[in-house]
């Protein structure tokens, strides 16, 4: 690896690590920033897949109006970075305090970042999460822990 390439390491990271500070401060500006404007988002929620940073931030939004507090944490996150594209993967964590009180640890989820260095800035064009499915039940397996 190069040391661009450690630099740029870095920088992703406190990118990623920038995700959990917007979900904890319920800034939906911070998030924004963080996404490029055409992201193109697959998460648990449907539709199959959200386009545009807009459609990133409505994804969110409910996560602001149903908790009081919010957590997020970021496990095992795994990076292979180039010049201008960066792609990554980790397990994922959202929990916190709900409107009535109810504390909610979450479930773990996986999530694969690709990156896209754009005007000196890396950011967020693509990101997918997932549950692992039972095939069987068609059901997700939303118990396991990384």
């Amino acid at each position: 690896m190069t040391a661009q390439h450690e630099v740029d390491e870095a920088k992703i990271r406190r990118h990623i690590g920038k995700i959990a500070e917007g979900l904890q401060d319920k800034d939906l500006e911070g998030l924004k920033r963080l996404y490029a404007t055409d992201i193109v988002s697959f998460d648990v929620q449907p539709p199959l897949q959200h386009v545009g940073v807009e459609a990133k931030l409505r994804n969110w939004a409910p996560v602001f109006t149903s908790f009081e507090t919010v957590t997020y944490e970021v496990r095992d996150l795994t990076l292979t970075v180039g010049d201008e594209l960066a792609f990554g993967h980790a397990f994922a964590r959202l929990g916190g305090t709900l409107e009535d009180g109810t504390p909610i640890s979450g479930m773990w989820v996986r999530v694969t970042y690709c990156l896209r260095k754009i005007d000196g800035t890396w950011l967020i064009v693509h990101d997918q999460v997932s549950v692992p499915l039972d095939v069987s039940t068609g059901t997700g397996v939303i118990d396991l822990e990384p």
